[in-house]
């Protein structure tokens, strides 16, 4: 693939710009940097050439801020992620001598999924921008995605002759995008305002800059064949597909129109909008398209295939001879539709190279295998691990390790690159670090090491408590191997009813033990005041999972205690149950990081109107939540957030409970029908369009809270009377 990016002193600067933004101007002097473009692709030499000076020389820039981060990890012990990019360092530094060659195993580290940008990003401004691009160029991220369209489309149809009405009934809102943008549904969460399209096409043109400065390829959008469904009176001779009906959306909101890419009005349609794209915002050469997400094609043939696949690209190389088109795998898996035959046709339709396939979820549910390495079309190995944004510790350490290994080394192998796609950030950030670094390496990681240096960076103290807290959850939480898909669908978080069946792979104990030992930590070790946001953005999470876990105990004895008509065993545990959701309110409300008031105020203060305004609060609570006019994806996105789970989780399981002691008490079968339409008109609907506000400070001291929570469960746990009518164990997979 060319190599289109910006000249070597642009990337300079960009890089020596991110050291400033991140340590500092005055500290910043301490480091020189240099772009070599003779040197290895993906490449980066250190070297102290003198006392004071650190020299970062790399074949890019990206390169040389992988160089920047791994000196920042590993010397100086300084820790960034995804939300923190700013490093506290103080003269006079104490460099670490250092001569290091380094050259990634991977031609690209690919990050983002088309959903991202719809769960995570919907509400960020360039500042939130700025410092995520610095810690993706820092992370060794060379590709990514930049999906944003809206404005272009609106050109286009309106020279098509689509009036506005009919533009605003296609557009979904601004959470909700992602899926509008893959046909999958229209109009819902809209109408967006031109104000709003214009400043998305402006943000993206600063992210596109900001990116390529950096040395960066970024993917932009092609046309995959999704149209208004006005468009069938503008052009009735046309073959038009209706797209199937997603996830039960009405009507007035599902079922846009697939154009045939035989058709000459896909061509034409298809390269007017990349040529205007191209216009916008430059060119890579890569560009992606996914027309069949979630949607079956209309034909089961393997010619239909080869031809679509075939007729979508040809697009792409009639605007562009370099074009290469980046496909998500995710429409293989586990789709009974794609069959061998019809996935080879669609595949090889493309010349050979000028396909990128995004094997999306890798850890899980690999592709690459089952299609020969893609028949040979480029590939790269993505860890998905999150759907929806959803919290919850988990993971697949041993498997990421070991799997970007073996996909490299088996017969053929057609990998050119390991990625992360999570649906949603801000969760989990050790599983994506990890396999990010993996990305970049040619051999497996030492986990054992690894884990002790992500506590000693992270917290910024050497403590042998906190490196047997990260074991501990390495071996628990962290060391999933199943087929049975983890999409967040924790009972606390739930819609309520009879029929959740919890599961773990884990012994629970090591999370216990883990929470345990970070308390004792904090009660006695010197956090430094820059680390200890991560501490105590740990500290929560951990305790929240400690509150997760006996939540689905709690459920499973009652249950048991529903089942077996015992009225004081349900009594008991239905009271220890709503503890539990005023315990999990109580300690998410200590940090920010776990705020629905965060969330709220980004999407309102994206409205330049008050009605604006309303409706990004609508977009963003309804996507936590009901997910569609009516729960069409109920809960698919939920939030272990403060005020979520006071005013949206507590009043459905309090209302569940009466409901059900209810039914317990007069001897009749529980109505799982009823409670559906009362929980809906009562709860949840109403949440969705409600303006109540939210703190913006934290309330409560974090680890005072947290002692007193584990403490209190402790002792219940332990006790003989809970132990008594708390017998029944989840169930262990």
């Amino acid at each position: 693939m060319p190599d289109i990016q910006a000249v070597s002193h642009i990337q300079e600067i960009a890089v020596r710009d991110l050291i400033i933004r991140t340590i500092g101007e005055d500290i910043s002097k301490s480091f020189t940097v240099n772009i070599d473009k003779t040197m290895a692709s993906r490449s980066f030499e250190i070297t102290k050439p003198s006392p004071s000076i650190i020299r970062i020389v790399g074949s890019d820039g990206v390169s040389v801020a992988k160089g920047f981060h791994h000196y920042l990890k590993y010397y100086l012990q300084k820790y960034v992620d995804w939300t923190h990019t700013h490093v506290e360092l103080s003269l006079p530094l104490q460099l670490p001598n250092v001569t290091i060659f380094s050259k990634s195993a991977s031609d690209f580290i690919y990050y983002q999924n088309v959903c991202t940008w719809s769960y995570s990003f919907a509400w960020w401004t360039f500042s939130n921008w700025r410092r995520h691009i610095d810690w993706m160029a820092m992370m060794g991220v060379t590709l990514t995605i930049a999906p944003i369209q809206e404005q272009i489309w609106y050109e286009i149809y309106v020279k098509m002759g689509l009036t506005k009405d009919e533009i605003d009934e296609h557009f979904g809102g601004a959470a909700f995008q992602a899926w509008q943008r893959m046909g999958n549904i229209r109009g819902w969460g809209g109408p967006i305002s031109p104000s709003y399209r214009r400043m998305q096409k402006l943000l993206q043109k600063r992210i596109l800059k900001a990116e390529r400065d950096l040395g960066m390829r970024v993917a932009l959008p092609a046309f995959a064949g999704h149209v208004p469904v006005a468009m069938k009176n503008l052009f009735p001779n046309t073959t038009f597909t209706a797209v199937e009906r997603w996830n039960r959306f009405p009507d007035k909101y599902c079922c846009a129109l697939f154009l045939d890419p035989h058709e000459p009005l896909f061509r034409e349609i298809a390269t007017e909008f990349l040529n205007l794209t191209i216009k916008t915002y430059g060119s890579d050469n890569i560009y992606f398209c996914d027309p069949f997400n979630e949607n079956k094609p209309r034909l089961a043939s393997s010619e239909y295939m080869n031809a679509t696949a075939f007729h979508i690209h040809e697009s792409m190389r009639l605007v562009d001879e370099s074009a290469v088109w980046l496909l998500q795998g995710w429409m293989f898996v586990k789709n009974i539709f794609w069959t061998d035959e019809l996935i080879k046709a669609f595949l090889l339709a493309v010349p050979r190279g000028k396909l990128l396939v995004l094997d999306l979820q890798s850890e899980q549910f690999p592709q690459y295998e089952r299609t020969y390495s893609f028949h040979g079309q480029p590939f790269i190995w993505c860890m998905l691990h999150n759907f929806g944004g959803t919290l919850g510790m988990h993971g697949s350490v041993d498997i990421v390790n070991t799997r970007v290994r073996l996909a490299r080394n088996m017969a053929n192998s057609s990998m050119i690159g390991v990625g992360i796609t999570p649906e949603g950030i801000n969760q989990n950030y050790a599983m994506y670090s990890l396999a990010l670094e993996r990305g970049w390496l040619q051999e497996d990681i030492d986990l054992d090491l690894w884990f002790e240096s992500f506590a000693d960076v992270r917290y910024g103290v050497l403590d042998p408590r906190l490196h047997n807290v990260w074991q501990l959850l390495r071996h628990s939480v962290y060391s999933y191997r199943g087929l049975l898909k983890i999409r967040g669908k924790y009972s606390i978080a739930r819609r309520p009813s009879t029929n959740l069946n919890p599961w773990m792979w884990y012994n629970t104990s090591s999370v216990h033990k883990a929470l345990d030992q970070l308390l004792t930590v904090r009660a006695n070790a010197n956090i430094p005041q820059y680390n200890m946001p991560f501490f105590s953005h740990d500290l929560v999470d951990l305790t929240r999972q400690f509150l997760q876990i006996t939540f689905d105990h709690l459920y499973v004895n009652l249950m048991s205690s529903y089942r077996n008509k015992q009225i004081d065993r349900f009594n008991h545990v239905a009271d220890k149950l709503l503890e539990v959701l005023n315990d999990h309110e109580t300690i998410l409300a200590t940090n920010m990081d776990f705020s629905l008031g965060r969330w709220l105020e980004a999407a309102k203060n994206l409205g330049r109107k008050p009605v604006e305004k309303q409706l990004y609060e609508m977009n963003a609570r309804n996507q936590i939540t009901g997910w569609g006019p009516n729960g069409q994806i109920l809960d698919y996105a939920t939030k272990q957030w403060s005020g979520v789970v006071r005013d949206y989780y507590l009043p459905r399981w309090t209302l569940f409970l009466e409901m059900l002691r209810k039914s317990l008490k007069q001897s009749e079968k529980f109505n799982e029908d009823a409670f559906k339409r009362v929980v809906s008109q009562e709860i949840e609907n109403p949440f969705s369009i409600s303006f109540k506000e939210y703190p913006s400070q934290p309330v409560g001291d974090t680890f005072t809270v947290a002692q007193q929570i584990f403490r209190k469960w402790t002792i219940y746990i332990n006790d003989l009377t809970f132990l008594t009518h708390c017998s029944n164990p989840v169930r262990i997979i």
